[in-house]
């Protein structure tokens, strides 16, 4: 006696998307971008298949008031390797915070999804912004607390 359990894998366009905002105001840095990582991966959907595009939208407002813990403020370095002689750049965290909010956050949460091509489809489903507006008011998003 055999009993056959099939499990259905979706696709991404077996998947209904949803627009959600979140408000970085006040957030975790480190504890923001997994649940945004799990967010955009689908991992909150019963839908979740793990080698195909499940997520939903995420945009992030207030990416300027995010907070970090202990003494990272000033010790936390991110660095990048332009290929050439002498090309490394080391940016502060408070630097880049000051000038493009919308990197710390972004580089923290690409950093969380898969380091391959489905990673980078996942990326592009993230919009941050710096202050409070964003230009996703047609889509009508939900707002979720985190």
């Amino acid at each position: 006696m055999s009993v056959e359990a099939s499990t259905k894998s979706f696709a991404k366009e077996d998947v209904d998307r949803k627009w959600l905002v979140v408000d970085a105001d006040g957030k975790t840095l480190g504890r923001l971008a997994t649940k945004i990582a799990s967010l955009l991966r689908g991992k909150t959907n019963p839908q979740f298949t793990p080698h195909s595009d499940t997520g939903d939208f995420v945009i992030v407002v207030n990416a300027e008031k995010v907070k970090v813990t202990g003494s990272k403020m000033d010790t936390k370095v991110y660095f990048h390797y332009t290929g050439y002689p002498g090309g490394a750049t080391y940016t502060k965290y408070r630097d880049l915070l000051e000038e493009k909010p919308e990197a710390v956050i972004e580089h923290a949460v690409k950093g969380m999804l898969p380091k391959n091509r489905l990673g980078a489809r996942l990326f592009t489903k993230l919009k941050v912004y710096a202050g409070s507006d964003h230009p996703h008011k047609a889509q009508k998003p939900t707002a979720i607390e985190i």
